[in-house]
């Protein structure tokens, strides 16, 4: 149960003064000298203690209201469908082309400005995710932590169609992705969504590393392949040289496959398809999630208030409802 706390507790140490009004009536005083011969009314007794009960509360709550009451802020545990999704986001220069592979012109948009629109859409659709983002290209970048703040993680989106850079350094990135989930949280549904157009060949030094990161995390892995319109696809086979460095696509895929988590890549040539690509991974994360959410404090002045200004009315009631008695001959 939480308990009612004040931002100026002090006023409450004038409490007793709002007990006056059980030795004092606001009423009229009587001149008739006595009553005590009169029969015993039980409705008037009533009435008396009632009218004196009401002034002490209307003391009661207005000092109450005045020293600013309210209940603190707390967490609530709730439950939701959705996940904690990392978004890797590739700002290498080749992003700011559009699907055929050129400078965007007219209505054309860029590949980083359609992933822009379409990722914007997939958080709104998931409010109840917690949702970081990364960004890499020849160092990686966190952009935003992960948070239940859909509006923070749009503003993160919005600044991935900025001009990027040349080189692609996927590793780095992956290992910030993975770094910005926390151990206690081992239980919930996690996934690492990396935003790319193209590949970069990782270190053999840190395919070891990043492999007992992944395993350690118990992530999903979705790889969103933005495929520029004649390049090399994930599965497309080179017959002459078959090497890393003449297939990165290729060669990440099976990495990533390597890596003894549950991965998929999608391949996107268009807007429609990377639409289609985020509708299939929105399915596949929609699993029972607990969560904490926090509630503001809030302020209960005007709950005091309110109940102060009706036990005035009701004592103004009272007081215009007063008979006047007619003193007898020779009383003033």
């Amino acid at each position: 149960m939480t308990l009612i706390s004040f931002d100026l507790p002090g006023l409450l140490l004038l409490a007793p003064a709002a007990l006056a009004p059980l030795w004092k009536s606001a009423l009229r005083d009587c001149a008739i000298s006595s009553l005590d011969c009169a029969p015993e009314d039980r409705l008037s007794g009533v009435v008396d203690v009632g009218l004196k009960l009401l002034g002490v509360v209307a003391l009661l709550a207005s000092l109450a209201g005045a020293a600013g009451p309210f209940l603190p802020g707390e967490e609530v545990e709730r439950v939701a469908e959705g996940a904690q999704i990392v978004m890797l986001i590739d700002r290498s220069g080749s992003m700011n082309e559009t699907f055929a592979g050129r400078n965007p012109s007219g209505d054309e948009e860029s590949k980083a400005a359609a992933a822009k629109r379409i990722l914007k859409g997939f958080v709104e659709s998931r409010r109840r995710d917690l949702v970081g983002v990364a960004a890499f290209s020849t160092s990686p970048m966190l952009v935003t932590p992960l948070s239940d703040h859909p509006d923070a993680t749009k503003a993160a989106i919005d600044a991935m169609d900025r001009p990027g850079l040349d080189y692609t350094n996927i590793a780095r990135g992956l290992a910030m992705a993975l770094s910005m989930f926390r151990a206690s949280d081992a239980d919930h549904s996690r996934a690492v969504l990396l935003i790319s157009d193209g590949a970069g060949v990782i270190d053999p030094k840190i395919q070891d590393d990043l492999r007992a990161d992944f395993k350690k995390a118990h992530v999903n892995l979705y790889w969103l392949f933005l495929r520029t319109e004649g390049s090399q696809g994930i599965y497309d086979a080179h017959d002459n040289d078959e090497s890393p460095q003449a297939a990165p696509e290729r060669h990440l895929d099976l990495y990533f496959k390597s890596l003894g988590v549950p991965y998929r890549a999608f391949e996107a040539e268009g807007p429609k398809a990377t639409e289609e690509a985020l509708r299939q991974i929105d399915q596949l994360e929609r699993r029972p999630m607990p969560y904490f959410e926090k509630l503001p404090r809030r302020d209960l002045s005007g709950t005091f208030f309110a109940a102060a200004l009706g036990a005035v009315c009701l004592l103004l009631v009272a007081k215009l409802a007063e008979v006047q008695l007619a003193s007898p001959r020779g009383v003033p």
